[in-house]
């Protein structure tokens, strides 16, 4: 009787396993529906009117050919004016946040402090984050008035929590060589801190501050809306009072194209700022004596050279 062949096993397996049946995919419809639930729930809580939705793209259109017909130039020099503004209260607010967020990013760092100074640290940051620009902005009015330093201490505070958590966690990936090297060498907690952490840390938390400067730029203009100066109390007052929807677009415009010049030039210095200088080496430059140093003869050329 001849041994049974390779394809007869196989064969054989496959008779024997029994599949099973395709799971339902329960996952899937719990989601579903209730994604479906939390739709109509809150559109009837919030009475949201869904034949509004539909009419939208008209309306966009109609108000986009009422701002952007013949241009308001009469309104340009103040357009600018504000916008500057509105730079002005971006600078100041993150430069109140770099400052608040440095000292607290390293007590949130969890390889530089205790876990109870790091926990305080972090409940200190979550509340600075967990508070809207708006709501520190009304806090602010009662004391400075409806003014631009009521918008800009506003975007500073609120901007407090999100630097400081980034640079908590740039503090943590540092490199810890330089951090060995002080305590082999006796230096102190602040001595560590000076000459192990801060040179390894400041490229990218400069680069952090700049990209909050841009985030705050737009912030400024949404606070300003409630009448506080800036770019936003003015299309506010030529939109909802004056209805001048052609200074509207202008001003509009305005705004986007400070801030995408603004954007553009910060983006191009945060990443110069954490690459480092630009160098160039001339493989092919040779040595005066024909490559060979040190004999006596004329000096090399530095083959390094910036761009």
């Amino acid at each position: 009787m001849s041994a049974p062949t390779t394809d007869d096993q196989a064969r054989r397996r496959n008779e024997e396993i029994v599949r099973p049946e395709k799971p339902f995919a329960r996952f899937r419809w719990v989601v579903t529906i209730t994604l479906l639930v939390l739709w109509f729930g809150t559109t009837s809580t919030v009475d949201i009117e869904l034949s509004g939705l539909a009419q939208l793209p008209e309306r966009i259109v109609t108000y986009l050919g009422l701002m952007y017909g013949p241009p308001d130039l009469s309104v340009l020099g103040q357009a600018v004016e504000e916008m500057v503004i509105s730079l002005g209260m971006a600078w100041i607010g993150t430069m109140i946040a770099a400052a608040c967020s440095f000292p607290l990013g390293f007590l949130a760092a969890q390889n530089l402090s205790k876990r109870p100074t790091v926990f305080v640290a972090r409940q200190v940051l979550n509340f600075f984050r967990a508070v809207p620009e708006i709501i520190f902005l009304i806090l602010f009015i009662p004391i400075f008035g409806l003014q631009p330093m009521a918008v800009a201490v506003a975007l500073g505070i609120s901007s407090i929590g999100t630097i400081g958590k980034l640079t908590a966690e740039v503090i943590e990936g540092i490199d810890p060589g330089p951090l060995e090297a002080a305590d082999a060498s006796g230096g102190g907690r602040l001595q560590r801190i000076r000459w192990s952490v801060i040179p390894q840390v400041m490229p990218e938390v400069i680069a952090l501050w700049l990209y909050r400067f841009e985030i705050n730029i737009r912030n400024s203009a949404v606070a300003g809306a409630v009448g506080a100066g800036g770019i936003g109390t003015l299309l506010v007052r030529q939109i909802g009072q004056v209805r001048d929807f052609a200074g509207a677009g202008t001003s509009l415009a305005v705004m986007i194209l400070i801030t995408l010049l603004v954007d553009t030039a910060s983006g191009r210095l945060r990443r110069r700022i954490i690459r480092g200088p630009t160098r160039s080496v001339d493989i092919g430059a040779e040595e005066p004596d024909g490559g060979h140093s040190g004999d006596g003869g004329a000096p090399a050329k530095n083959p390094i050279a910036p761009i």
